[in-house]
């Protein structure tokens, strides 16, 4: 346990190196800490604190720079958070009013990116059921068959379905207009448990054929119900602590393309109260161990349906960015609980 001079010391260093990014030596820590220390005395504690995993010396420089594991010593005990600028405040919750859930959603990541300069993420709802707004089966040879889907929101998934039997192009657009004229607006999951009984009026080849394209398109439909919506990932390039590792962004970028491991490192936020801060390696993300993820949760409902959150570099003002990513979280619950 750090004694109180000790805390005052990484507090201000943590500080310091936050607004200037440059490696805090023993001059500044007494000038900025407000403690009657001697140089000696500042240089001792700090070669305590580095012993101790708190604090690093660059090669380059006689001062020290804050681990992760000083950020998070520091972001756990000795963080004050700031209240919102109230202009900030205002301009979230002018964007942030009851709209359209989709344009909602974007919008809170557009905001999210805008008022940290960093990238801004939101993990959308999970749909309750896979419905679909239309179906379209295009052969592609003689047994592999395109099977298209449209859901409400107009997002499109492609399925190929392999088969047994030849259909013919008139056989599938048969197919394709019965599911449309019968079942468009249905869940996937109420169309599975009337093809028994609704369908027998039809050949045994189209039951079939029906079959496998509600198994394939529940899962299409499925796998795109929790999108990650990221804005301002550009920002991430103009800041000087990455912009000089590019090994890290062209990693940082990969796992945004991919974005099956940044989906399962937010849901560890769902089950959260309040914010969440991953810091470097915590993520168990080897592409985030240069950077830093604060996440909060939102609701409809009364349950938590998705988590908001900004990525930037472990060096960021984590007083001013966990407000604004815990009253965006707070907004959006409310702005989609009024739709």
């Amino acid at each position: 346990m750090l004694n109180e001079r000790a805390q005052i010391l990484l507090k201000t260093l943590v500080e310091r190196y936050i607004h200037e990014g440059q490696p805090v030596g023993s001059r500044a820590l007494s000038k900025f800490s407000g403690l009657d220390l001697s140089p000696a005395t500042i240089r001792n504690v700090m070669a305590d604190l580095e012993e101790m995993g708190l604090v690093a010396s660059p090669h380059t420089s006689a001062g020290r720079v804050p681990t992760p594991r000083g950020y998070r010593f520091f972001v756990d005990t000795l963080l004050v958070v700031k209240k919102l600028d109230k202009t900030e405040l205002n301009h979230l919750e002018n964007q942030l009013h009851p709209d359209n859930p989709s344009r909602l959603i974007n919008a809170a990541s557009q905001l999210l990116s805008e008022l940290t300069r960093f990238a801004g993420v939101v993990v959308t709802p999970k749909r309750k059921g896979a419905i679909f707004r239309y179906v379209e089966f295009m052969a592609l040879s003689e047994k592999r068959i395109l099977l298209i889907i449209v859901t409400p929101e107009g997002d499109v998934q492609n399925r190929i379905i392999f088969t047994n039997t030849p259909y013919n192009q008139s056989d599938l657009i048969e197919a394709g207009n019965f599911i449309n004229q019968h079942y468009a607006g249905c869940t996937l999951d109420e169309i599975r448990g009337r093809l028994g009984t609704e369908l027998k009026q039809l050949r045994s080849e189209m039951i079939t054929l029906m079959s496998a394209a509600i198994e394939v398109g529940g899962d299409a439909i499925n796998e795109s119900s929790e999108a990650v919506v990221l804005a301002g990932e550009h920002n991430l390039l103009q800041i000087d602590d990455l912009s000089e590792n590019l090994t890290s962004l062209k990693n940082l970028f990969e796992l945004f393309e991919r974005k099956t491991k940044l989906l399962q490192l937010l849901e560890l936020s769902r089950q959260a109260h309040g914010v969440k801060i991953f810091i470097g390696g915590e993520s168990e993300v080897t592409s985030l161990k240069e950077f830093s993820v604060i996440t909060a949760p939102y609701e409809m409902e009364g349950g938590v349906v998705g988590m908001v959150g900004v990525i930037g570099p472990r060096r960021m003002a984590y007083e001013r960015i966990i407000p604004i990513v815990d009253i965006t979280a707070r907004l959006l619950s409310s702005g989609l609980s009024q739709q």
